[in-house]
């Protein structure tokens, strides 16, 4: 771990032209990879911006855009998330954009190797996976996202099954057994999806934890669990974002 981070507010044209702010975090260090962080459906928060953070102190540049700011730029984030769910969540089209272009932000810094992964708590889950399968990545990381097999009435989170089979990396994936959103049942249909399209993958399911069992603000927190998951995701990114391509 370093303490050799600068973390910063920042706005970057996205890739429809439209400015988007991000919350950036960038180490010293030379040749490092790049993580994407996909906020949670409650938005754009301060303990989202302290996993930002986490991912830099470890090594790695890391940026999360705020998907709720492009209709929204002048409002709170509270008053931004309850725009954005009063429209049903983010389209998929713009979530695939912004952490397009939040990958070659990542990219394009002095120090990057060119090795993005991207890794999404809740809805952010699935996006994970919808961003996994609809862009180059490295690796994506899957934090209990719900509606990757199923869909939610009333919302943009439409199952993405029919898009598994474009999967461009390798994906790991932390899971509540105690979770509903996605149910046990739901992470056995996408191993079983996963495995018979041959993709690389590995699950790790948790007892005594449900869903947001990583929100340290929350009262699912559970810190044994979370820490055992951040181990995980700690030897998975080394495996997959410490090597130049």
């Amino acid at each position: 771990m370093t303490s050799n981070l600068r973390a910063e507010t920042i706005h970057f044209d996205s890739y429809d032209g439209h400015s988007v702010e991000a919350y950036l975090a960038t180490t010293e260090g030379e040749s490092v990879g790049g993580v994407v962080v996909i906020h949670h459906f409650p938005g754009y928060d301060e303990a989202t911006k302290e996993i930002v953070r986490k991912f830099a102190a470890n090594g790695y540049n890391s940026i999360c855009v705020n998907l709720y700011y492009r209709e929204t730029p002048d409002a709170s984030s509270d008053d931004a998330a309850a725009a954005a769910h009063a429209r049903g969540g983010v389209p998929d089209d713009q979530l695939v954009g912004d952490v397009g272009a939040a990958a070659a932000y990542l990219r394009a810094l002095p120090n990057s190797n060119e090795r993005v992964g991207v890794i999404g708590y809740c809805s952010g889950g699935r996006q994970s996976v919808l961003a996994a399968c609809s862009l180059d990545l490295d690796a994506a990381v899957d934090c209990y996202g719900a509606f990757v097999v199923m869909s939610r009435p009333e919302s943009t989170m439409t199952s993405i099954v029919d898009l598994l089979p474009n999967l461009s990396c390798p994906l790991l994936g932390l899971f509540g057994r105690e979770d509903q959103y996605p149910s046990p049942d739901q992470t056995e249909t996408l191993r079983e999806l996963l495995t018979k399209d041959g993709k690389v993958f590995t699950f790790h399911e948790y007892e005594g934890a449900g869903h947001a069992f990583f929100a340290v603000d929350r009262p699912s927190y559970r810190p044994e669990v979370a820490t055992e998951a951040w181990g995980e995701i700690w030897k998975f990114y080394g495996q997959y974002l410490s090597s130049a391509k």
